[in-house]
């Protein structure tokens, strides 16, 4: 498997470089037909030391994107937590992929599976609203996530992003 390494605020030596390779270059051996991985690597100035190193992941998997991130005091660290976050990921996709509903086969036995359910239904009002007026509604009920209509009557999300802002999903009606 081949990894695209890039740094920002930091050296990676060439030791450091190899490791990388070693470690995360594994990889490819959970899955034989995954594209180039990325892999970037930043230093950042915080006050907290156990977060000075950013090493980010990102797969393709034939158009399904996998990715892992993680911050450490220190790179070897942050690439060996990371590694392992990967792992577990590609574990999820492969276990879904051969899934479905159907049988599976892991570990050389045969597994009747069922495909995950929709446990519980939820249903309310969704009132017109500006996004200022969704997010303090949001922040009320405490709450990651709020559903909307827009002034134009169109379905919107409103949800808290992990840096603290918010994102917004529109939806438009066609």
């Amino acid at each position: 498997m081949e990894l695209v390494i890039t740094a920002k605020h930091v050296t990676v030596t060439p030791e450091a470089r190899s490791y990388i390779e070693r470690k995360l270059g594994k990889l490819g051996r959970h899955l034989p037909d995954v594209g180039p991985a990325k892999v970037e690597i930043s230093g950042e100035k915080t006050k907290a030391k156990e977060q000075q190193f950013v090493t980010q992941v990102t797969l393709d998997a034939g158009g399904t994107i996998l990715r892992g991130e993680v911050r450490g005091e220190d790179l070897l660290t942050a690439i060996d937590r990371v590694e392992k976050i990967m792992v577990r990921q590609i574990d999820r996709y492969k276990g879904k992929n051969h899934v479905k509903g159907r049988t599976s086969i892991r570990g050389g036995t045969e597994i009747k599976e069922k495909p995950p359910k929709i446990f519980k239904t939820k249903r309310f009002d969704l009132k017109a609203m500006s996004p200022e007026q969704a997010a303090d509604r949001m922040e009320l009920l405490g709450h990651d996530f709020f559903l909307f209509l827009d002034e134009e009557r169109e379905v919107n999300l409103l949800y808290r992003r992990k840096d603290g802002n918010y994102g917004l999903i529109v939806g438009i009606t066609s």
